[in-house]
């Protein structure tokens, strides 16, 4: 009964509760001292805001771009995936004079999150044809198509492609012949055909001078600019300056043409790598792997220099609005009987008319005609 009355007396049962208190003033007064050891602690650093930028694309390698920032410097930015895969079905979404919005990282990491509108572009059918196109540069004040009409010949079918997208994007073309110097020597002879059809060449019995006046003839009376150079010996070279200074201008052109050696030219010190041509097929190698933008010297004035291409596919060309890219023939064809006179089987076609009189040129309208071929359905793959 002692025990019992012990275990439950209340002077007991009191220090039973005594201690439960004091058990938790303890925790309470630990909670306390621990609250202000951690207010007395720094607070951890926030991670620095990165840095946004507007800039100007100058170099796409492929897997980086670098941008010229409005102040100056040079950023080496990416893409990242979701915007790669963001509606755009090019190769590469950014391009070569491209005005853009860039993140730049406190650890240096720098990313393109914005594209500004484009004033214009000049896109081709890319190789890789699930991709659709590659943009070869945009926001350019003129382009500059460096052709030769030897060692190695330019087509007229790859010129007539090039001008044609060129007034289908509105942008400003001068034909450049390079290699003169091959073609005025004395006794210079014309290129011997290698098999590839080109009516210039078929229609010209000619020594090289000849050609030379006549791919010019044909293409001045059509309203384009067209200049002779010689990156080998100068001749010219002045004359080209004289069109690219002030403005952002696109070099294009076969592999071969000489594009990087006119470069040079331009822009001494530059030392762009130069290659020969093939011995076996008289055609170009690639030495230029990447587009990028250069300065001019003593001027305000960009040339965009772009891997050689082999061929121009074109793309999104409504058929009915093929003739439109050909000013010569959008002209007469005004005066066909049908208003939507494809130019091709029509009665009283004007551009029919004018083909078989020779004021239409049987190369531009077999140019023509190739592109019209290109709109047909399931030519090329289509897109995943």
């Amino acid at each position: 009964m002692q025990i019992f009355s012990y275990l439950y007396s209340p002077k007991t049962h009191f220090r039973g509760e005594n201690k439960e208190i004091n058990s938790q003033s303890v925790m309470t007064d630990k909670r306390k001292s621990n609250n202000k050891k951690r207010s007395s602690s720094p607070a951890p650093a926030t991670a620095a805001p990165a840095e946004i930028a507007e800039g100007m694309v100058i170099r796409n390698t492929g897997s980086s771009f670098g941008v010229l920032t409005s102040d100056q410097r040079e950023i080496d930015c990416r893409i990242k995936g979701n915007f790669r895969l963001k509606g755009i079905r090019t190769t590469n979404p950014v391009a070569v004079g491209d005005r853009v919005k860039i993140s730049v990282n406190p650890d240096g990491t720098a990313y393109i999150t914005h594209i500004e509108p484009r004033s214009n572009y000049i896109i081709r059918r890319a190789s890789n044809l699930s991709k659709e196109a590659s943009i070869l540069a945009a926001n350019v004040d003129q382009a500059c198509l460096v052709v030769t009409l030897a060692h190695p010949v330019t087509s007229t079918t790859f010129i007539d492609r090039f001008l044609a997208t060129a007034e289908a994007y509105r942008v400003p073309v001068t034909l450049v012949i390079n290699k003169i110097d091959l073609l005025t020597a004395p006794q210079a002879e014309a290129p011997a055909n290698d098999g590839a059809t080109d009516p210039v060449e078929d229609e010209c019995d000619c020594d090289g001078a000849e050609l030379l006046e006549a791919v010019t003839y044909l293409y001045k009376s059509i309203g384009y600019n067209v200049i002779h150079v010689s990156a080998t010996t100068g001749e010219g070279i002045d004359k080209l300056k004289e069109i690219l200074n002030g403005k952002i201008s696109l070099i294009s052109g076969n592999s071969g043409v000489g594009k990087s050696t006119l470069i040079n030219r331009l822009i001494p010190g530059l030392n762009l790598k130069t290659a020969r041509i093939s011995d076996v097929h008289d055609t170009g190698m690639h030495t230029t792997t990447f587009s990028e933008m250069f300065r001019l010297p003593s001027s305000n004035g960009w040339i965009i220099d772009t891997p050689g291409v082999r061929g121009f596919g074109t793309i999104e060309f409504d058929p009915n609005e093929v003739s439109h890219f050909f000013p010569e023939i959008f002209k007469i064809g005004a005066d066909c009987r049908y208003g939507n006179c494809t130019h091709t089987h029509e009665p009283q076609c004007a551009v029919l008319e004018a083909l078989a009189d020779n004021r239409i040129a049987q190369s531009r309208y077999n140019s023509y005609l190739s592109i019209l071929s290109d709109c047909e359905p399931d030519k090329y793959r289509k897109p995943f």
